[in-house]
C-alpha cells in the first residue's frame, strides 16, 4: 500500500493531508510480578485486545519527533531524536532474557562477532540473572523494558517510577549495572506517537532515559517464516536502522535461524552490527553500581529466585490438591449416585424385616436444655425400643429431668464423670436387646429413624449402620454452612464409602451396632478423642460390614459460635488422626483388616487429613493471581473450582431432598468457613506432631432443635425449667491422650 508503513504490534502509520495519523494497538495494562512459567507476555497482537482510544486524537509531539529517528531524547527539556548512521544496524531484542531462546541468540551473535541491545524485563532478569551477566560480558548493551511489561500509556507516574526502579534494581542485582536506555512495551515507530504515549516519553526523559523505539520491524513475533523475517529486517538503500526482534515471549526458533542467515549476509554487504552507543559513537549506556545499591539488587535477585522456588513447590502442591479434589468429587458423584440407585430400587432389601425391640443409648453430660426434646422424640418412635439415658456425672440436673418425665421404657443410669466411651459401655452393659442404637443427648429422631436405622441388620454380615445426621439449627449463617457441609461432605462421603466398603465413621448422633460385634472388638474405647471413628475402624478390621441408611434421619444441634465450632472440629480432626495411627497395622495385615488398611486408611488419610491441609493453596493462588496476575485467568480458575463444588453440593441436596436455597451461602462458605477448617486441621497436625494432649470439651447447647413436623413438644416440665440453667462449655470431660 503506497505511502503506508506497518509498525510493530499492528500499528499502521500513514500520511493524510500532510498530518500523521496513527492507529496503535495496545493490550490493556497487566498486573503481575513473575509470570508462572517464566515467560514474558507474548507480543502476538492476535492474542491481545485492541486499544483504539488514540485514533483521531491530535498528536502534540513535536514534528522532529514524528519525522525523526528512533532514538528520542527528552532529557532536560530537550525534544530531539537521533538516527543510526548508514550501514550500521542495531539489533534489539525485547522481553527477555528467556532461558531457552536467549542463549541461542547470544550464541549466533558471538559466532558472527556482532553486538546487539537487549531490552529486558525485571521479572525475567530476576529469574535468569546469569544471562544478563553474559550479555554484558560479551559486549552487548542492556536496556530497560519495565519490570512487568505493562502498557505505560495507562499507568500513573507512580507506577511508571516503580516499573523503572524495580527494573534497575534487577539489573543491579544481576550484573552490577545501571542502564540509561529504555524501550516502552508495545511501542512502535516514532511517527506512531500519540497523545497517550508522548506524555510518557517526555516523563521518561525527565528521569534521565533515552527512549529507543525502532524503524525496522522484523515482525518475528508473527513467526512468518525465516525468509520473511530477513526481508522485514533489511533496510533499504544502505541506510542504518534499529531492528526490532524478540528473544522471549514465545517460540523464537524462526528468529534464531533468521539471525544466523541475516548476520553474514548483511556483513557481506558492508553492514556493521553494533550496540546502540557504538553505532552513535556515544559513551556506553551502562554504568557500574557499587555499595548499598549493588547489595540491594543482589538481595532482590535472591528473594525473587527464592520466591520462584517456593512458587514451584506450591504449584506442585496445587497439582496434587487438584488431583485429589477432582478425584474425590468424581468418586463422590459416581459412587453416591450408584448407592442411591441401589438402595432406592423397589426390589431392594437387606434381608428379613427387623422388628424385634432395640436398645437406645443416650450418653448425657450437662444436657438439661436438650434432654427432654431428645427423649420425647424417642417416645414417638415407630419401632419398639427401650431408652437408657446414662448420666455421666452431670451437674445441671439432667438425670432428674428424665426421671421426672415418668415415661415408660425409659431408664436412667448414673455414673461419676468418666467420659463418653465409658458412658456408652455402661449403657451397653445395661441394655436388654441384641441391637443397640447410639445417639447424642442433643439430638432428636424422627418417628421412623430407629426403624430405618436397624433394617440393614437383616443382613447377618452387617455389624454397624450409619444414619443420616442433619443440622437442626440451620437458620444462622454458621448453621447454614454446617448444613451444607453435612449434606454435601458427610452424606455424599458415606454413600461413597458404603460402596467401597470402608466407611470410616459411624456418627455419634445416629448409629446402630450389633451387640455381639461390639463385644467382639472390646466395646467403645477411650484411646482416641474420636471414639465413633475408632469403633468403626475396629468393626471393619473384624470383618463386619458397615453401611449407610439414608432414611434414618437425626437432627442435631450444631455449634452456633466460631469458638464452639473450633472446639468441636479440633477434637474431630485430632481424634481422626489418632484413630488412623491406632489402626495403622491394618496396612500390612491380611484378610478384612488388610483390605480396610489398604483401601480405607489411604482414602481417609488423603481425603480427610492430607487434602484439606493442602487445599489452602487454592486460595493462596487466588490472592496471588488477583494481586500479581494474570487476574482474569486466576479468577476464572477459582470460579471453576467453585462451580464444581456447587454441582456436587446441588447433587447432594437433590439426593437428600433438601431445599436448594441454602446453597446461596456456598460462595461465602468457601471464602470464610473453609479457612477456619484449614486452621483447625493445621492445629490438629501440630498437636499430633508435638505429642500434645487434648481434653474433651462440652459445647453450650440451647435445646432449640426439633424433628420436622413438630413431633417434639417444646414445653418443659416444671422440674426441667428449674434445673436447666447451668449447661455451659466450661466443664471438660477427663483428658484422653
Amino acid at each position: 500500500m503506497p505511502g503506508v508503513r506497518r509498525g510493530r504490534a499492528g500499528s499502521v502509520v500513514g500520511g493524510v493531508g500532510g498530518q500523521s495519523r496513527s492507529v496503535a494497538v495496545h493490550p490493556p495494562a497487566l498486573l503481575g510480578v513473575v509470570q508462572p512459567h517464566g515467560l514474558a507476555v507474548d507480543d502476538d497482537p492476535e492474542a491481545q485486545p485492541a486499544r483504539t482510544a488514540a485514533e483521531g486524537l491530535p498528536v502534540h509531539a513535536a514534528g522532529e519527533i514524528l519525522d525523526g529517528g528512533p532514538v528520542i531524547d527528552t532529557r532536560s527539556g530537550r525534544t530531539t531524536s537521533l538516527s543510526v548512521p548508514d550501514h550500521r544496524l542495531v539489533l534489539t531484542f525485547d522481553d527477555g532474557p528467556d532461558p531457552t531462546w536467549t542463549p541461542k541468540v547470544l550464541d549466533v551473535l558471538k559466532k558472527h562477532h556482532a553486538h546487539a541491545v537487549f531490552f529486558v524485563t525485571g521479572t525475567m532478569t530476576s529469574r535468569h540473572p546469569g544471562l544478563v551477566r553474559r550479555m554484558v560480558a560479551e559486549g552487548h548493551e542492556v536496556g530497560l523494558h519495565t519490570f512487568n511489561h505493562p502498557d505505560l500509556s495507562y499507568q500513573s507516574t507512580k507506577r511508571i517510577d516503580w516499573e523503572l526502579s524495580q527494573n534497575q534494581l534487577a539489573l543491579a542485582g544481576a550484573a552490577g549495572i545501571r542502564s540509561s536506555i529504555f524501550r516502552p512495551p508495545y511501542s512502535s515507530f516514532a511517527d506512531a506517537m500519540d497523545d497517550r504515549s508522548w506524555p510518557v516519553t517526555r516523563y521518561i526523559g525527565t528521569k534521565g532515559y533515552l527512549t529507543v523505539v525502532n524503524d525496522t520491524d522484523s515482525e518475528d513475533w508473527r513467526r512468518p517464516g525465516v525468509s520473511t523475517i530477513i526481508r522485514n529486517a533489511t533496510p533499504r538503500g544502505g541506510k542504518g536502522a534499529i531492528v526490532l526482534m524478540h528473544d522471549s515471549g514465545g517460540d523464537r526458533h524462526q528468529t534464531v535461524r533468521a539471525l544466523d542467515r541475516f548476520l553474514p549476509e548483511m556483513q557481506a554487504r558492508g553492514y556493521r552490527f553494533d550496540s546502540l552507543t557504538e553505532a552513535l559513537d556515544a559513551p556506553s549506556a551502562l554504568t557500574p553500581v557499587t555499595g548499598a545499591e549493588l547489595w540491594k539488587g543482589r538481595a532482590w535477585i535472591f528473594l525473587v529466585r527464592a520466591s520462584d522456588d517456593i512458587t514451584g513447590v506450591m504449584v506442585a502442591g496445587l497439582a496434587v490438591v487438584g488431583a485429589l479434589v477432582i478425584g474425590r468429587f468424581a468418586l463422590m458423584l459416581l459412587l453416591s449416585g450408584a448407592h442411591a440407585r441401589r438402595v432406592r430400587r423397589r426390589d431392594f432389601g437387606w434381608g428379613p424385616p427387623v422388628t424385634q425391640p432395640v436398645s437406645v443409648l443416650v450418653p448425657a453430660y450437662n444436657e438439661a436444655k436438650c434432654i427432654e426434646n431428645t427423649v420425647r422424640s424417642l417416645m414417638a418412635s415407630e419401632h419398639p425400643i427401650e431408652v437408657i439415658v446414662v448420666d455421666d456425672g452431670s451437674g445441671d440436673g439432667t438425670a432428674r429431668i428424665v426421671e421426672a418425665m415418668g415415661l415408660p421404657n425409659v431408664r436412667v443410669v448414673r455414673q461419676l464423670n468418666a467420659g463418653k466411651p465409658a458412658a456408652l459401655n455402661r449403657g451397653l452393659a445395661n441394655a436388654r436387646h441384641d441391637i443397640v442404637v447410639m445417639m447424642d443427648g442433643d439430638t432428636v429422631f424422627e418417628p421412623s429413624t430407629v426403624r430405618e436405622l436397624v433394617q440393614p441388620f437383616g443382613d447377618p454380615r452387617v455389624g454397624a449402620v450409619a444414619g443420616n445426621a442433619k443440622v437442626g439449627n440451620r437458620d444462622s449463617l454458621i448453621g447454614a454452612w454446617q448444613h451444607i457441609e453435612y449434606v454435601m461432605g458427610f452424606n455424599l462421603d458415606r454413600r461413597m464409602y458404603d460402596i467401597l466398603r470402608c466407611m470410616p465413621t459411624i456418627p455419634g448422633a445416629v448409629g446402630a451396632f450389633r451387640r455381639s460385634a461390639l463385644e467382639r472388638v472390646g466395646g467403645m474405647s477411650d484411646d482416641t478423642l474420636a471414639e465413633d471413628t475408632d469403633i468403626t475402624m475396629a468393626m471393619h478390621r473384624d470383618g463386619w460390614r458397615v453401611v449407610y441408611a439414608e432414611k434414618a434421619r437425626a437432627w442435631t444441634e450444631a455449634p452456633e459460635t466460631v469458638q464452639q465450632l473450633w472446639s468441636q472440629r479440633y477434637r474431630w480432626s485430632y481424634g481422626t488422626m489418632q484413630a488412623i495411627w491406632k489402626h495403622r497395622r491394618a496396612l500390612v495385615e491380611r484378610g478384612p483388616s488388610g483390605r480396610f488398611g489398604r483401601v480405607g486408611l489411604p482414602l481417609v488419610s488423603l481425603f480427610m487429613v492430607v487434602a484439606p491441609l493442602l487445599a489452602p493453596l487454592i486460595d493462596v493462588f487466588l490472592l496471588y493471581g488477583v494481586v500479581f496476575g494474570p487476574t482474569e485467568k486466576t479468577i476464572v480458575a477459582w470460579l471453576g473450582v467453585l462451580a464444581i463444588q456447587a454441582i456436587c453440593a446441588a447433587y447432594a441436596f437433590r439426593l437428600d431432598k433438601e431445599r436448594m436455597t441454602h446453597l446461596i451461602s456456598l460462595p461465602l462458605q468457601q471464602i470464610l468457613y473453609r479457612q477456619l477448617m484449614y486452621v483447625v486441621l493445621l492445629q490438629s497436625w501440630i498437636t499430633a506432631l508435638t505429642g500434645g494432649r487434648l481434653r474433651w470439651q462440652k459445647l453450650r447447647r440451647t435445646g432449640v432443635v426439633e424433628a420436622p413436623g413438630g413431633t417434639v413438644p417444646r414445653q418443659r416440665s416444671r422440674t426441667s425449667r428449674t434445673s436447666s440453667t447451668s449447661s455451659t462449655s466450661s466443664s471438660d470431660r477427663r483428658p484422653v491422650a
